[in-house]
């Protein structure tokens, strides 16, 4: 090859070298862009599992923040088995493990949470207080219990959580289960739903540490 071919042959990759970088920038930016607005992760239940967030997808849930009730429309049947809670950076979050499909739910910010039945005060600790109302009872269909608390007034131990303040059992009557959620303040909060393997759900309520 003569020189001049040669000057020609590397002044063509020259040329060409610059247009793959604004290709693959391109495909970068259309990637996300295609991330839905107000996105946000969620932290797994158990860690950091990247396999979590298919089945937050595939339930009965609400990813808004507020102080405005928030309600299910789902209608299944199950027991309650366990209440959890856990601390994360920005929310602590109460779980609730349901032995069947995700059920109907009601989560309001109220004056006074009474006990299901007698409908008496339950005091709670905070300046603000949650009702949450599980259509799953803490009893199957021949009266044993499927979740019985050591203390219903505690029902786990939140001391030097940001937000939670105390979870106490209202009582379980008629189908549905209430629990008296006591926060530092009304601060805004979400709930969702997640269905798990051998048919167990579990609903989830999470309230931020601030507005």
């Amino acid at each position: 090859m003569s020189q001049k071919g040669g000057q020609i042959v590397k002044l063509i990759h020259a040329i060409r070298k610059p247009i793959h970088r604004p290709i693959r920038t391109a495909f970068a930016i259309l990637a996300v862009a295609a991330v839905p607005a107000g996105a946000v992760a969620v932290p797994a239940l158990a860690g950091p599992s990247t396999t979590a967030a298919p089945a937050v997808a595939t339930g009965t849930y609400s990813t808004r923040w507020g102080s405005l009730p928030e309600a299910g429309k789902y209608r299944g049947s199950g027991v309650l088995t366990n209440v959890r809670t856990g601390r994360h950076a920005c929310f602590d979050r109460i779980v609730f493990d349901v032995k069947g499909k995700p059920s109907w739910f009601r989560v309001h910010y109220v004056k006074d949470v009474s006990t299901d039945g007698q409908g008496e005060i339950i005091p709670l600790r905070g300046g603000a207080k949650l009702e949450i109302i599980l259509s799953v009872p803490s009893y199957d269909d021949a009266g044993r219990s499927t979740y019985n608390p050591a203390n219903h007034d505690e029902l786990t131990n939140v001391r030097g959580y940001r937000t939670f303040r105390q979870v106490v059992d209202a009582g379980s009557f008629e189908g549905q289960t209430t629990i008296g959620l006591g926060v530092r303040a009304r601060l805004p909060f979400r709930v969702f739903t997640l269905t798990g393997q051998g048919g167990t759900s579990r609903i989830v309520v999470d309230v931020a540490h601030r507005w």
